[in-house]
């Protein structure tokens, strides 16, 4: 198990904004070794201390959020395993503001387990933070915070999930990924802004 330094040292800098959102097997794989054990740690529990400053909370969220969709990556339950305590730990930090301790483009990891999650309330929230608290800098994820809450508006779920939970899938969804999916969500919310 590692620290909280060497999470945001490894997310922040080594990987940076231009890895953040690739699907890259070598990166998950550099995830999984070095990063493994912190992943199980918090799974059970065991990084609560964490929690008790900024610095420590980003790490907890970049561990528990963003890790395990790259650890996880391809119809693993697991990606989304720790979805609950992200999101839960997300709004803790930012009711105490900590997330404005955090500088953009960092701040967004805040943020992002209120746009994993399957609430329209908390994808409401998303857009209202990225709005609010990353006004220059949240372009990008605004625009796929507004794909987000509209699959959550449509069918109450991410569908390109249910493989992963074990879920089926509902004539309207296969329709949906019939259509091209989050792609097709996406390119409908662009062109309307652009119209």
């Amino acid at each position: 198990m590692v620290g909280p330094e060497k999470v945001l040292e490894f997310w922040l800098d080594h990987v940076g904004p231009a890895g953040w959102y690739l699907a890259d097997d070598a990166v998950d794989a550099e995830i999984r070794e070095k990063f493994m054990s912190t992943w199980e740690a918090a799974r059970d529990g065991g990084l609560s201390m964490w929690l008790t400053y900024p610095s420590g909370t980003l790490a907890y969220l970049i561990v528990t959020d963003q890790f395990s969709r790259n650890m996880f990556r391809n119809d693993d339950g697991r990606a989304f395993s720790m979805d609950a305590v992200a999101n839960a730990a997300a709004k803790r930090a930012i009711c105490k503001g900590w997330d404005m301790k955090i500088d953009a483009p960092a701040r967004q990891f805040f943020y992002l387990p209120l746009m994993h999650s399957e609430n329209l309330c908390d994808q409401d929230r998303c857009i209202r933070l990225l709005v609010e608290r990353m006004p220059q800098q949240g372009g990008n994820n605004l625009l796929h915070a507004q794909a987000h809450r509209e699959v959550i508006r449509q069918f109450g779920r991410f569908p390109y999930r249910n493989a992963a939970l074990s879920r089926e899938d509902t004539r309207s969804e296969v329709a949906y990924a019939q259509a091209g999916s989050y792609g097709h969500t996406l390119r409908q919310i662009q062109t309307k802004q652009a119209a």
